[in-house]
């Protein structure tokens, strides 16, 4: 019976997720999908440094928001908790001893004064310092003597003498490199918490992690995972380093240098939808030429092999395009009730029609943040200048535009079904009467009605929105202007 796929994601908790980190979890959550296995949430908080107060919370928050469901987790639990690492102290300590016993790893004793001055006299001669093996041979008897004793000690992974570590990746291939050039690494620090690269086999084991995805940045440090993974005797999961985003072909996207977060694109008004999608195809392709995809969509059609070795640059201009993509086929009340935060900021949503609204509106914005600005005139006629009117191509000026809006509002004074089509008929009419084209009078009126050139819809979409009563008063506003 084959093995069950089980993915992690383990972030740490140092603020909000960024694009990389995204990319990851999608696409162990992706591949966990696709083969029906299981996708796992774990926090890696053992850099207690860099803890931010409150991103455990935004981590979960996030997860939600893009639909990255996982099976086991802090916040559900599961049968191979705690998923925190600072809850596993005991754990790895346990396993830490247990690979002093295998052969794997030493107690050191050395102080941080001591390894100071020789990694000093290392530097005052030009060279690398690397860890000497002082206390390689320490009897364990004795060691454990010493520890009892209560002196300070971390754990040292005992890497070979001679020969190489290796793994195979599902990208990059077999990888392999002499142990001469490997440090006998800390495993457990003096204060009981694990490094990093400990704490990881030790947990990826415990939770039965089939394939662990994650970027090439671990690449140079996996042959010694899987040392300790061979000194224990565990089995080898699969490895998937996934090569780097990048802001451009030099610098590497990174929140460390205030690169846009995922949350930082939802402030910005980018639909979740269309962040996730993009993201899944910064290194991947499906294979077509299909770039929109539902999650159903993209875990069927998600494959290893689609999956690039070069480094993918973030494109924001394609995100745009992918969001004024989404936006304009949303449900239109699915948008309206996405978008209502955006509609409150500038107008009431419950005093306008919405659904002419958001027809006008959607195939004109990129981020629902644009929503605001394009829609303030509802609101409020802004102040104007009068050289508005004034139009080369449309050939207006504000002597024209008086003359036709004393017309228009003659004629609409008289329209009593206000809506879009019987005010477009009746200015149609007019124009024709009055021997103009329609452009003309239709420019006209919408800068007087909205004090603005550029809006949602046409002239007649902007008055049916704002009623008689107001398209009336506005006309008599800018009249006056006009005078």
């Amino acid at each position: 019976m084959a093995k069950e796929v089980r993915t992690r994601f383990a972030p740490s908790p140092t603020g909000y997720l960024h694009v990389g980190g995204l990319r990851t979890a999608l696409y162990g959550w992706l591949f966990s999908r696709k083969h029906g296995g299981k996708f796992i949430l774990r926090i890696e908080d053992t850099d207690q440094q860099r803890f931010v107060d409150g991103a455990v919370d935004l981590i979960y928050r996030s997860m939600a928001e893009t639909g990255l469901t996982y099976d086991e987790g802090p916040d559900i639990g599961g049968n191979y908790g705690p998923y925190i690492q600072s809850e596993r102290r005991e754990i790895y300590k346990e396993y830490a001893d247990k690979l002093v016993e295998a052969g794997g790893a030493y107690y050191c004793f050395c102080d941080k004064d001591t390894l100071d001055a020789k990694r000093k006299i290392a530097e005052d001669k030009g060279e690398a310092y690397r860890y000497d093996r002082t206390c390689m041979n320490i009897p364990l008897e004795e060691a454990r003597k010493r520890i009892a004793a209560g002196e300070s000690y971390v754990v040292r992974q005992r890497i070979p003498d001679e020969g190489e570590a290796y793994f195979d990746d599902l990208i990059f291939g077999h990888i392999s490199v002499d142990v001469a050039e490997l440090e006998d690494g800390i495993l457990l620090k003096s204060d009981g918490l694990p490094t990093y690269n400990f704490a990881n086999v030790v947990d990826d084991h415990l939770m039965e992690i089939s394939h662990i995805i994650r970027g090439t940045e671990y690449l140079s440090s996996t042959p010694k995972y899987n040392l300790i993974y061979r000194a224990f005797g565990w089995d080898v999961p699969e490895y998937l380093h996934l090569p780097p985003v990048m802001k451009n072909e030099k610098q590497k996207l990174s929140k460390r240098h205030g690169d846009a977060s995922f949350e930082d694109f939802l402030q910005k008004g980018y639909l979740k939808e269309a962040i996730v999608n993009y993201i899944a195809l910064l290194g991947w392709s499906p294979g077509t030429n299909q770039e929109i995809f539902t999650m159903e969509e993209l875990y069927k059609a998600f494959d290893v092999s689609g999956i690039s070795r070069s480094p993918a640059i973030f494109d924001v201009q394609k995100l745009t395009w992918m969001n004024e993509e989404y936006i304009r086929n949303m449900d239109v009340d699915a948008f309206i009730e996405r978008a209502r935060p955006y509609f409150a900021e500038a107008i009431d949503p419950d005093q306008f029609d919405m659904h002419v609204l958001c027809a006008a509106l959607r195939p004109r914005i990129s981020t629902l943040c644009d929503i605001p600005e394009k829609i303030a005139f509802l609101a409020k006629m802004p102040d104007y200048d009068i050289e508005l009117f004034r139009h080369k191509k449309m050939k207006t000026d504000p002597v024209m535009a008086a003359d036709c809006l004393n017309a228009c509002k003659a004629v609409l004074e008289t329209v009593e079904d206000w809506r879009i089509d019987p005010i477009h008929d009746a200015l149609s009419a007019l124009a024709q009467e009055r021997g103009q084209k329609p452009g003309q009078l239709f420019y006209c009126l919408r800068i007087g009605i909205t004090g603005t050139a550029v809006t949602p819809g046409g002239a007649m979409e902007a008055a049916y929105l704002i009623g008689k009563e107001e398209t009336l008063r506005r006309l008599d506003e800018s009249l006056s202007k006009l005078a």
